[in-house]
């Protein structure tokens, strides 16, 4: 299978290509400055593996929650190919992309994700590794303010970039049940790519006008009244 991966809804931004399960990755800290680097990355990347992108099975993507520029430059990129290479597209989560990294280094099971969505809120999902090695959701994802987080009560690693924020309170909610928390962690392609690889083998790919976008948020800016 060969798959390109896109990553662009955090300060961070990558590319990855999945090749018979062998992933190639460029990951560049670059705020501000995606729509500049990820298509030099995927060109580099595509030069390298020797392919064009119809030699590709698919396009996999990070669908958000995140950045909304971010999310709408990976969205538009993963539309540009796919159309133009008639791709299938499989939309991965950028929670499920975090979550995946953290269980692919560490040996806990199960992840409090909390990423910081902006105006006081936290974008939070639970994910646990099942016996494949994959993150799996737990319940649903969801944007809230991080004294109303919904868990369930086991015990697992908070990781994101939500807890370097709202450590206080996620602590005080999580109470027993968070072991330790990590708050660098961002989404990379090569997650996308491994979770991709996986919805693509499990028939899980969508035409190219039905990838859209995860905001979880149904207003992208609050008044200040509503905040």
């Amino acid at each position: 299978m060969k798959l390109l991966a896109i990553e662009t809804s955090t300060e961070a931004c990558s590319a990855a290509l999945y090749l018979d399960n062998e992933i190639h990755e460029s990951f560049e800290i670059t705020p501000r400055e995606h729509t500049k680097r990820i298509l030099p990355m995927i060109d580099k990347l595509m030069a390298e593996a020797q392919l064009k992108p119809q030699q590709l099975d698919g396009i996999a993507f990070s669908c958000g929650p995140g950045s909304f520029t971010g999310v709408r430059i990976a969205t538009g990129i993963t539309h540009g190919i796919a159309l133009g290479a008639d791709l299938p597209v499989v939309p991965v989560s950028t929670l499920a992309a975090i979550a995946q990294t953290f269980f692919n280094q560490n040996p806990e099971t199960l992840a409090f994700t909390a990423m910081d969505a902006r105006m006081r809120e936290i974008f939070w999902g639970v994910y646990q590794k099942n016996d494949k090695g994959y993150a799996q959701l737990i319940n649903k994802e969801a944007v809230t303010l991080a004294t109303d987080i919904q868990f369930p009560t086991r015990s697992g690693v908070g990781i994101g970039t939500g807890f370097s924020l709202y450590h206080p309170e996620l602590k005080h909610v999580l109470g027993e049940w968070l072991q330790r928390y990590e708050a660098n962690n961002l989404p990379r392609a090569s997650a996308i790519a491994q979770l991709g690889a996986l919805g693509l083998k499990n028939n899980q790919a969508v035409p190219v006008e039905h990838a859209q976008p995860t905001y979880l948020r149904d207003k992208v800016a609050k008044k200040e009244s509503e905040r």
